[in-house]
């Protein structure tokens, strides 16, 4: 009985050091069900509601947010906002500070120069249930004239707002004030050159990383205090691509795609610079997020390899006693 116990105990220590660790929720593919949501433009992680993610058509019948279920795929609540305009071109939505969210009605559907465009700002919700919620709306405009923009981000930590312009040959990253102002214009001003053709952006959680994606590819970029240091580039599914998510822990690139039925793929987050426990100060660095799938994985090896033998030495028992 020796060599097939042997063999048996090999089988049990090679699963012992191959179990993979259990996914967080929100961090793995899914695919958006509702029949409403057609054209998902933006994506959002929510931070008080695990596996959650907002999304929003870019054009719609209404001022809405779609919170959807990673785990089922499914529309777990419908927000309609209120205190708003009609919304023209609803292109990106962003989790600020405080779990705010804000929302970007800054595209230029059918090539409309629109003088200006609209962000909307309101609470995300503490119950998921169908309901309204008053948004407060900010007047933007640019200081080199109208842009076509499908990129808006806000800073997790500083909660200032940043809008990256949709050109073929790159754009640029437009900052705006420290605090928007509610009852003025709303300047935003170019800053540093991104070298894509961005159809939308995201901050790692803890603000040291930002990714741009296109409909071909991505680049991610250390935030760098603003002034950007192009660090790799992303892997993006190809075809109508337009949002793009960090995952609540920051480990994943969530990257939706437009159309009924449209699927959001995760890809390891550029760099695993985009944890929020990340013990570096750069986002260049792998180690913070490494070392703890290391630990994580090697706790459950650990607990394997522990079952592994009670098993053997309960067979050798067993097989000893016949």
């Amino acid at each position: 009985m020796r060599r097939p116990l042997a063999i048996l105990a090999g089988v049990l220590l090679t699963g012992a050091f191959t179990l993979p660790a259990s996914a967080a929720p929100g961090d793995e593919d899914f695919t958006i069900k509702d029949p409403r949501i057609t054209e998902s433009s933006g994506l959002a992680a929510s931070r008080q509601h695990p596996g959650i993610y907002w999304t929003h058509n870019d054009q719609d019948t209404g001022a809405y947010l779609y919170a959807v279920d990673s785990g089922t795929g499914e529309t777990v609540a419908t927000i309609t906002m209120t205190g708003v305009g009609t919304p023209r071109d609803v292109e990106a939505i962003s989790m600020g500070p405080d779990n705010q969210l804000y929302v970007g009605d800054i595209g230029d559907n059918d090539g409309v120069q629109w003088p200006y465009v609209w962000i909307y700002r309101l609470p995300e919700p503490k119950t998921l249930k169908d309901q309204t919620i008053r948004a407060t709306q900010y007047v933007v405009k640019y200081t080199d004239g109208t842009r076509d923009a499908e990129s808006m981000v806000v800073h997790p930590r500083t909660g200032r707002v940043y809008i990256i312009d949709k050109h073929e040959d790159g754009g640029h990253l437009y900052e705006g004030p420290a605090e928007l102002s509610p009852s003025g214009t709303n300047v935003f001003k170019p800053t540093v050159p991104v070298d894509m053709w961005a159809t939308d952006a995201a901050f790692s959680p803890d603000g040291r990383t930002l990714a741009v994606r296109g409909y071909l590819g991505g680049i991610a970029y250390d935030w760098n205090g603003g002034k950007l240091k192009r660090l790799e580039r992303i892997s993006v599914p190809l075809g109508q691509g337009e949002s793009a998510s960090y995952s609540p822990d920051g480990s994943k690139l969530m990257l939706g795609m437009e159309g009924a039925g449209s699927t959001v793929v995760a890809e390891d987050a550029p760099g695993a610079a985009g944890s929020s426990d990340s013990a570096t100060g750069s986002g260049s660095s792998a180690s913070g997020d490494d070392g703890d799938a290391s630990g994580s994985n090697l706790k459950v090896g650990a607990i394997a390899l522990a079952a592994a033998c009670v098993v053997l030495f309960g067979l050798r028992r067993l097989f000893r006693r016949r």
